[in-house]
């Protein structure tokens, strides 16, 4: 069984953000630039919100509202679903399947230690499993 401390340690713990009193537009940048699907918002150093490129698309581009005249804080994502880094893969899968999720922040003791996408997590599922089918396929051969 994995966890997602595993996850973290092999894609890394970095975590892009942006101010919630910036732009749409600037967010939607940085996205690009750093080819993320979701940025945390922080309002200081205070967690405020997630903003996705799904936020952009539904209440941004299909409202017919300006990205640069729209702020981030307008728009984020506030009520965020977070996980610990002990919770296992497959429990962060089912959560982001029945929140209709992407993005899951991870968070221990009150501090941002990482952000898992669901394709981290397909991932690393996929690995466990071709790891597991070496493993069968060896121990057949070895009989």
């Amino acid at each position: 069984m994995k966890y997602i401390e595993d996850v973290l340690n092999k894609k890394g713990t970095e975590v892009w953000s942006i101010d919630g009193e910036d732009s749409v537009y600037q967010a939607i940048e940085l996205m690009a630039d750093k080819h993320v699907g979701a940025l945390v918002v922080k309002e200081g150093s205070r967690l405020a919100g997630i903003i996705s490129e799904r936020d952009y698309a539904r209440k941004v581009i299909l409202r017919g509202r300006s990205s640069k005249a729209t702020k981030v804080a307008e728009i984020m994502t506030r009520d965020i679903i977070c996980a610990r880094s002990d919770y296992d893969v497959d429990a962060c899968m089912a959560l982001m399947s029945e929140k209709e999720i992407r993005h899951l922040p991870i968070i221990d003791a009150g501090e941002l230690k990482g952000m898992v996408s669901l394709g981290d997590l397909v991932k690393t599922i996929m690995e466990d499993q071709q790891s597991r089918i070496e493993q069968l396929e060896n121990y057949i051969y070895v009989e």
